[in-house]
């Protein structure tokens, strides 16, 4: 195994990375595309079924054969099941392995079917696994399929597929650091950058320059109402807290059908009938809610009616564990409660009418920063998805807010949280037990490390200190040297116990018993 990476190394991973998105972002697009027309259509479809009994009846046996199919898909490969994002996480901490043409092809079927009808669920996180899938493929298929390469090749494939669903690769490469590998390696960021670039170009050749959420704003929220921030960024810390307990106890609420896990999702999929009749313009992702929420009026029962329609059958379609994620329907929850919070203050005579909008956008970044306690991550997709700089200020406020507020509530990431929940397969950690591995571990201002000697740090057993990286620079690692915060350690560990030693270290790291 290749211990060092050399410039040459990153030069060709970087190329890699571009190559995985470019064709990330072709396939991401279309996959884009197919939802964005299909649910025109099946909103049509639903308008048309008001008088048509037969249509209604058509309808209802088209959902159960399309949940029966996608079904199946899952049953063939379970690893398709939600948005994808904690299986690559999974896959990239080294806990799993998945078969990248069957997570490929059938992700995006399966999201297709599940999405198109107009289920409460974003394309974001089958686009992630989609990207991921790519990076694995492309991997395998050059020979970069090793240890530390194969591991940029899915990261940079991540990167590309959020970059390529939201059209912001900054975000894209962003997340895959904060959220998904949990590493500030330039080794990664530059290649997930620039697989996030190179998709983001197939995806602006697709689908034209125009923001995703372009939501229209008269003025910049001035000083003087900053104060909101800090109440409104309370309130999403105390629904983001909500949303996470309630999305993690679905699967158990489920459960209680006593349907079958993989043929779960006929529910959702037959109840999007009659709310889509109902209701045609609020159904799908939400990203047509978001732009459009200033032009609802201000009525607060309305608003409050639209929020619990999102949050419960959001709650419902994902849970059902349909292959779909949950990013763009958090940020639609998101701008609904900052919609609702404008137009209450402005009721109370407290806040003008005019910076609804504003609210809107800083809600979304709000309120997926606590969610998912990726605040970073947040700022900057919601600035790049509205295509404005100006927001800057308070979406740090906000986000700073909700995400302490969910921390204080012991809020763990959501991705993280459920990616505990999967189901590994033992056979594959001890196949690769036999290998050895890289393992990079950054140490942080305020570590229990720093300053320590080599020598005086307690590793764990069986691993062997191969490198310290001290900015660009690369230290031949002896027991007089001295650790500072800033650097990186790359280690050499045993592949089936990646994870677990990865943990050990962190703990150590941080200071944990």
């Amino acid at each position: 195994m290749k211990i060092a990476v050399t410039d040459n190394e990153k030069l060709r991973l970087t190329l890699g990375g571009i190559l995985v998105g470019i064709i990330s972002g072709i396939v991401v697009s279309v996959f884009r595309w197919s939802i964005a027309h299909s649910l025109k259509l099946f909103q049509g479809i639903y308008v048309a079924a008001r008088t048509n009994v037969l249509l209604t009846v058509g309808l209802v046996v088209l959902m159960v054969a399309i949940a029966t199919f996608v079904g199946y898909l899952i049953k063939q490969e379970p690893n398709i099941s939600g948005s994808g994002i904690p299986q690559v996480e999974a896959q990239l901490g080294g806990e799993m392995h998945l078969n990248w043409w069957s997570i490929l092809w059938r992700k995006f079927v399966g999201g297709i079917l599940s999405i198109a009808p107009g289920l409460f669920l974003g394309r974001e996180g089958p686009s992630i696994q989609l990207g991921s899938a790519i990076g694995q493929g492309v991997g395998e298929l050059t020979h970069d399929n090793q240890g530390v390469n194969q591991r940029v090749l899915i990261a940079s494939g991540a990167a590309a597929g959020l970059a390529a669903a939201f059209s912001a690769p900054i975000a894209g490469a962003m997340f895959v650091l904060e959220e998904v590998y949990h590493n500030f390696s330039p080794l990664i960021w530059v290649t997930a950058l620039a697989s996030a670039v190179s998709a983001n170009v197939v995806a602006l050749y697709v689908f034209g320059l125009q923001p995703v959420l372009q939501v229209p704003y008269q003025y910049s929220l001035p000083i003087k109402y900053y104060w909101h921030l800090i109440v409104l960024g309370i309130i999403l810390g105390l629904m983001g807290r909500l949303y996470q307990i309630v999305i993690l106890s679905m699967p158990a609420l489920y459960a209680k059908t006593r349907l079958p896990r993989f043929i779960q999702g006929i529910i959702p999929l037959v109840l999007i009938v009659p709310i889509g009749m109902m209701f045609p313009n609020f159904i799908g992702g939400g990203n047509g809610i978001i732009v459009n929420l200033n032009h609802y009026g201000t009525s607060l029962l309305f608003l409050l009616g639209l929020l619990a329609l999102r949050f419960i059958y959001s709650m419902i379609s994902y849970g059902s564990g349909l292959p779909g994620g949950i990013f763009l329907p958090i940020l639609n929850l998101g701008a609904i409660i900052g919609a609702i919070y404008a137009v209450f203050m402005n009721q109370l005579g407290l806040l003008p009418i005019a910076f609804e909008s504003n609210l809107i956008i800083f809600a979304m970044a709000g309120y997926f920063a606590c969610i998912g306690k990726a605040p970073f991550t947040a700022i900057i997709l919601v600035t790049e998805m509205v295509g404005s700089l100006k927001h800057l200020m308070p979406l740090a406020v906000l986000s700073l807010v909700a995400y302490i507020v969910v921390d204080l509530l012991n809020g763990a990431p959501i991705y993280e949280a459920l990616k505990e929940r999967l189901v590994l397969n033992s056979d594959y950690l001890n196949r690769v037990s036999k290998f050895n591995d890289r393992l990079e571990v950054s140490i942080y201002e305020g570590s229990s490390v720093d300053g320590k000697y080599i020598r005086d740090i307690p590793f764990p057993k069986d691993i062997l200190v191969i490198g310290v990286y001290r900015g660009e620079r690369q230290l031949i690692p002896k027991g007089d040297t001295l650790i500072k915060s800033g650097d990186r350690i790359v280690f050499m560990v045993n592949a089936g116990q990646r994870a677990k030693v990865s943990k050990k270290l962190q703990d150590l790291i941080n200071g944990m018993d």
